[in-house]
């Protein structure tokens, strides 16, 4: 575009200077030169599409507040009674459509779609779309005067789409990933009869308590630059800004997350307004809740909710819904769970690693072709047949297989229940499994360390850069570095002698003090591999996280309300884990790590209580001595086969 507008300035200029200065002719005279070489570009370029095997319809679907929301409709040609795959999205239905410059479908869209009448549409606000865009709308009620949601317009959409496109069949099926996925959700609220199946990957369900924007109270910093280029304009061209390679270095300078953002203009933007606004779990935060929402909600439409179990931005939402809607799915045939081991995302693309882990073969094509394609069809297709679908397909990391599961949390189809199982954090850094802690029988004794939020714990190994690879692989990083750490306990297994399974949430009974009067707690469940593997150096003595969390101390009480901690009194801080499906195989030690900072992914705690920690000082930020006793421990979520039981 740059090009482009550059060159006609420079025509422009050229006519004008040659007109003013003109030519001499041999009489004296002055004569003008030629106005200059007419474009060889057109007015507009018409695409010549013969031969290609699909039409692609842009389109404006009015909603029923007089808005028109643009959608992209790609049909194969010669087609009839085919039905209709939607996604609404925040991300540029004209980019997503037109990823691959072919005159063939499946090249465009992905082969999993084959068959399909595929359609992208921008959501209000963002885009070719019209109306105000606001981040993840709620529904209409309290937190939204307007007749309009994401719910109205999705029904208003599938409404024009069985109306206006007569090569449908009339059927809808609604699918996305993350955002998408929560549109998807929002679709289920008082669906339109057409929607017969809808398929949320990864989906934002519940920004406070384990997705997007905090966990537990800790808020997500890394998540600054997405608010700033999502809202600051309608088709993100405006972009967050950096002056340091290391994010480390670039949040560290600013002190805290408010300072970082006042320092690149985020308070214009109406989104971080409101997170500066509601650093806790109140009812702001309560009522978006899209677990909360679909409870309450009937079951009508048959869904398959996508799970991934590294997945560095959504990893609560899935099962939280899951778990919430599940009760309602009396005949069983109305909400299946699928678990892979991927990224946020992965699951559309390549599957058969993440990081240093390789799973033996692409679990994520085996998703799309075994178990979604089927899935669709059945619900879409005119005389599909049933789908061969278990109610769970989960894969088991360590194994690495996949499973075929009547329910969720369980290990194995048949035969074998879940059994809380504790691990105590004992003395000398001892992970030591039983009814009692090693060290307990001496009195309240503890392991400590120093927090410093001047030197705090890196999620990644320095220089932090955060984007592509680096990013979607973080949570399966080697965490040595971090149990080497004069600031990190590290509680260690003895070798194990058999397999161990964990299926479901760990759950942290965490009894700590801090001479400070606000902490932060992270939790890691840890699989260390034996010093030396067969075929694969570099995986000898390798720490891979199972699964991780923060709580942020002041919350601990009630998640609505931020209190001081006391000073130097022990207290109990009780969080569960995200879920896990993993073997720790023979020869491997389980590892917990604790420690009280995970930067710059989570804003820095300053550890001296005060009412709002976006707006903490420089001054506030005080190094604390952190006690963990040896009456904490892990519940883990292991596996029992009836043959064990007995």
């Amino acid at each position: 575009m740059r090009r482009t507008y550059g060159g006609r300035i420079a025509v422009f200029a050229a006519v004008i200077i040659s007109g003013l200065i003109g030519v001499q002719t041999s009489g004296g005279q002055s004569q003008s030169s030629p106005a200059g070489l007419p474009s060889e570009m057109p007015a507009r370029i018409e695409p010549v599409t013969e031969s290609f095997d699909y039409t692609k319809r842009d389109v404006m679907i009015p909603m029923r507040d007089g808005v028109k929301l643009h959608a992209v409709i790609l049909v194969p040609k010669g087609t009839k009674d085919m039905p209709i795959l939607m996604t609404r999205t925040p991300y540029d239905a004209s980019a997503r459509t037109s990823r691959a410059a072919s005159s063939h479908l499946e090249m465009v869209t992905a082969p999993v779609f084959s068959g399909y009448i595929r359609v992208l549409e921008d959501v209000r606000g963002k885009y070719g779309s019209e109306g105000d865009y606001v981040m993840n709308r709620p529904l209409h009620g309290p937190l939204n005067p307007t007749p309009v949601d994401h719910s109205t317009d999705t029904y208003d959409t599938i409404d024009w789409l069985v109306k206006n496109v007569p090569e449908s069949n009339g059927r809808v099926g609604i699918l996305g990933v993350s955002y998408d996925g929560f549109t998807t959700l929002m679709g289920l609220i008082n669906p339109h009869p057409a929607l017969k199946v809808a398929v949320p990957m990864n989906p934002m369900v519940d920004g406070w308590i384990g997705d997007d924007w905090f966990h537990n109270g800790a808020f997500r910093e890394q998540g600054l630059p997405y608010i700033y280029d999502q809202e600051a304009t309608r088709s993100n061209t405006a972009m967050w800004w950096t002056s340091h390679f290391d994010d480390y270095d670039e949040f560290m300078e600013a002190g805290s997350a408010g300072e970082l953002g006042r320092r690149h203009g985020l308070e214009q933007v109406g989104f971080w307004r409101k997170l500066l606004e509601h650093p806790a779990y109140d009812s702001w935060w309560q009522q978006q809740a899209m677990d909360k929402i679909l409870a309450a909600q009937p079951l009508k439409v048959p869904m398959m909710l996508v799970h991934g179990l590294w997945d560095q931005e959504d990893i609560y939402g899935a099962p939280a819904v899951y778990k919430a809607v599940k009760p309602k799915d009396t005949g069983n045939d109305k909400v299946f769970l699928v678990i892979g081991p991927w990224h946020h995302g992965q699951e559309t693309v390549e599957g058969s690693m993440l990081g240093p882990l390789k799973f033996g073969s692409d679990t994520g094509l085996y998703f799309r072709q075994e178990v979604l394609r089927p899935f669709l069809a059945q619900y879409l297709k005119d005389g599909a047949p049933k789908a061969d679908i278990a109610p769970v397909t989960a894969f088991e990391t360590g194994t690495n297989r996949w499973l075929r599961l009547p329910n969720w949390p369980t290990g194995c189809a048949s035969g074998c229940s879940i059994k809380p199982t504790v691990v105590h954090l004992g003395a000398g850094r001892k992970l030591t499994p039983g009814g009692g802690s090693v060290g307990a029988t001496l009195g309240s004794l503890y392991e400590e360390y120093v927090s410093d939020p001047a030197k705090p714990v890196p999620f990644l190994p320095r220089p932090v850069s955060a984007n592509g690879e680096t990013w979607r692989k973080w949570l399966v990083t080697d965490q040595r570095e971090s149990s080497g750490r004069p600031d990190v306990l590290a509680y260690v297994s003895d070798v194990l002698t058999a397999p161990l399974k964990i299926s479901g949430p760990a759950v942290v009974n965490l009894t700590a003090s801090t001479s400070g009067t606000d902490s932060d707690w992270v939790v890691k469940v840890i699989d260390v591999y034996p010093d030396e593997v067969r075929g694969e150096p570099p995986m000898g003595g390798y720490q891979l996280m199972i699964s991780a969390d923060i709580f942020r101390g002041r919350y601990r009480e009630d998640l609505a309300t931020a209190k001081p901690i006391a000073a130097d009194k022990p207290m109990l801080y009780k969080f569960n884990l995200p879920a896990a499906n993993h073997v720790f195989l023979p020869g491997h030690r389980i590892m917990v790590q604790v420690q009280s900072s995970w930067f710059p992914l989570y804003d820095r705690n300053p550890q001296t209580f005060v009412p709002n920690i976006f707006s903490a000082k420089p001054e506030d930020y005080k190094k604390a001595t952190q006690r963990v006793y040896y009456t904490s421990f892990i519940e883990l979520p292991v596996v029992s086969t009836e043959k064990e039981k007995n």
